[in-house]
């Protein structure tokens, strides 16, 4: 129905959503990449080396520093949600990027056959969420139309927002280190 309320749930669900999909990834990101890095080597000569090489270096309290970085993100994308009754851009583009994120997860476990960090938990909360949410928004009439070209944007800002994490993170763990030395 036209005119609904988009409630804290909507908005501010997309923060508790994300942590409990974090939370899976921090559990299991640092244990699966030093097993599996050997391997998809092999199974995927294709991807550059520099990749590897970072995914083999990435260590726990890095990974750790990016997820809270990140949560600050989408921290802030749920507060402009909800400040705005869901009418923000940037909520509605951090909502379909956390979406797009959950299937890009499913289709790595698809491309590894197998578990990968983060593809139990994208079917049962990202998936589902973001379609709810969405459906939500869309009740409300605030839901903003989704273009393809909006899709490659929202991708590429998760992606920028994933490569930036982790560049605060490496500063923020070397001035912690500085300081401490």
């Amino acid at each position: 129905m036209r005119g609904e309320q988009v409630g804290g749930a909507v908005t501010w669900g997309l923060l508790g959503a994300w942590a409990v999909h974090d939370l899976e990834e921090l559990a299991t990101v640092p244990g699966w990449l030093r097993k599996n890095v050997p391997e998809l080597r092999r199974r995927f000569p294709q991807v550059p080396e520099p990749v590897w090489r970072r995914a083999e270096t990435m260590g726990a309290a890095e990974f750790t520093a990016a997820v809270g970085v990140m949560g600050a993100v989408v921290g802030a994308a749920s507060a402009a949600g909800r400040l705005s009754g869901g009418r923000s851009g940037f909520y509605q583009a951090a909502l379909t990027g956390f979406g797009l994120h959950g299937v890009t997860h499913m289709a790595q476990a698809a491309a590894v056959r197998g578990y990968t960090p983060g593809s139990v938990t994208s079917p049962l909360v990202v998936l589902p969420f973001t379609l709810w949410a969405r459906g939500r928004l869309r009740r409300a009439g605030v839901l903003r139309p989704a273009r393809p070209r909006d899709a490659v944007a929202g991708l590429a800002a998760a992606g920028a927002a994933t490569v930036a994490s982790h560049v605060v993170a490496r500063r923020l763990l070397g001035a912690a280190r500085h300081r401490s030395s």
